[in-house]
């Protein structure tokens, strides 16, 4: 699912097993506490116990932290290997630039570096409010750093990057700092799944509303606000802050994924038309229905977009 047919947008693509899901979803998150009222923290705790509308992380057993020097103290990483590794995978976690961590995607992390052969490298990367911005990208960049520089530590030579939601887009400005301040550009591949490309919100985060399916405006707009207190809209479009608006000349082969219930399916339908258009390789991946987020829960879309992200990967890297 490459092209923009309009069949992809109609309610008749959306599948019954999609529509259970987005239901019951909007039936377990109506009346759950906002973070801004109840605190970051207390939300972080409830995710990392199973509390909330993903299902509650699993642990790998093989998965391993190691720490390394980052711009304000260490930044810890979380490591999956697969049986015999042939480069990294570096991939940031998810969660609005304010929730997530690196230990709360195990499962994912394991799938990707079994299909692979890539050993995934998850960043601790630091988060807002508390840590607004550059803290995270800071982290992230420290990271790309290191693992370019240690690379062959992992049994080759093989590099590609990726996150989901705001780690797509710390992926996708790590990939610009490496280019514009220390001109590498290590990454063979870009995994960005339901990524946030414009900080200023796109007309479909601005128009989807208060439904609750796991990501409304007001969500998109006090993310924004922890990440870029006191920045208006134009403000946040900076391209150093929102890569829909940068130079994407000279940068590697990306794969979006995007569902079509989700708030931010213009930040990915725009982000490639701009990536194909500065002369890169990309695909796009359309899911009729799924919200954001869709890959968290155990259902056909979440089956058949991992086996094409980790085929994009394995096909981008050779």
């Amino acid at each position: 699912m490459n092209t923009l047919d309009p069949a992809l947008f109609s309610d008749d693509a959306i599948a019954p097993e999609t529509r259970a899901i987005n239901d019951g979803i909007i039936a377990a998150t109506k009346d759950m506490a906002n973070w801004w009222d109840v605190g970051a923290q207390k939300v972080r705790d409830a995710r990392a116990n199973g509390h909330g509308v993903f299902p509650a992380p699993v642990k790998s057993e093989r998965a391993r932290w190691m720490e390394i020097d980052g711009p304000a103290g260490k930044v810890k990483l979380r490591v999956a290997a697969p049986a015999q590794s042939r480069g990294v995978y570096l991939h940031m976690h998810g969660g609005g630039h304010v929730l997530g961590a690196a230990d709360q995607q195990d499962r994912l992390l394991e799938i990707i570096a079994d299909s692979t052969g890539l050993t995934a490298v998850s960043v601790e990367y630091r988060l807002a409010p508390e840590n607004p911005y550059p803290a995270g990208p800071d982290d992230c960049e420290a990271a790309a750093l290191w693992v370019g520089d240690h690379i062959r530590d992992f049994g080759g030579e093989a590099l590609a990057i990726g996150g989901e939601s705001a780690g797509a887009h710390l992926a996708a400005l790590t990939m610009l700092r490496l280019r514009e301040k220390h001109g590498r550009m290590p990454f063979k591949a870009a995994n960005l799944v339901f990524g946030v490309f414009d900080l200023g919100m796109t007309p479909s985060a601005r128009a989807f509303g208060d439904e609750r399916l796991v990501l409304r405006t007001l969500d998109i707009v006090k993310f924004g606000d922890a990440f870029l207190p006191g920045l208006s809209d134009a403000e946040k479009r900076a391209p150093h802050l929102s890569p829909l608006y940068a130079d994407l000349k000279g940068l590697c082969p990306a794969l979006f994924t995007i569902g079509t219930r989700d708030a931010l399916l213009d930040d990915s339908l725009f982000m490639h038309a701009r990536w194909v258009a500065a002369g890169n390789a990309g695909e796009l991946a359309i899911y009729p229905g799924a919200c954001h987020g869709f890959i968290a829960f155990p259902y056909a879309q979440t089956f058949a977009s991992l086996k094409q992200q980790t085929e994009f990967l394995n096909a981008a890297l050779g």
